[in-house]
């Protein structure tokens, strides 16, 4: 990928990381954790435990989700320091450049993601 087509995602996927911090510090509202803020409410309200069990859970599934789009981003913003971004992880071909704009984090190209769901898909069958 050439060097400006580079710095373009790289200013995308920084705007993308600094966007998930700000909407993580706002969720936060404070120094503390949502998860530690659900368990301070637990301590001092005395009213529905299922309630208050269900936004602890609910934000530590809000907090594992935004870890994982920072790995993304981070480990995008490595692949393009190295010089791999936009190569498929499982292929070695290049990765459309629309793709890289939809998903500026994608790993693979489209057939090979493809295949990568459905491997997933029938390593857990549905019930």
């Amino acid at each position: 990928m050439s060097e400006p087509i580079s710095d373009t995602f790289a200013r995308q996927l920084q705007q993308m990381r600094a966007d998930v911090i700000a909407q993580i510090r706002a969720q936060r509202g404070g120094k503390i954790g949502r998860a530690e803020a659900a368990g301070d409410l637990r301590d001092v309200q005395s009213g529905d435990w299922a309630q208050v069990d269900a936004e602890r859970d609910l934000a530590m599934a809000i907090d594992e989700r935004e870890a994982e789009a920072l790995a993304a981003i981070d480990a995008a913003l490595k692949r393009i320091a190295t010089g791999d971004y936009g190569l498929c992880v499982d292929c070695g071909v290049d990765i459309p450049t629309a793709r890289l704009h939809a998903n500026p984090t994608a790993l693979r190209c489209v057939a090979c993601q493809d295949k990568a769901e459905q491997a997933r898909g029938s390593a857990h069958p549905s019930l």
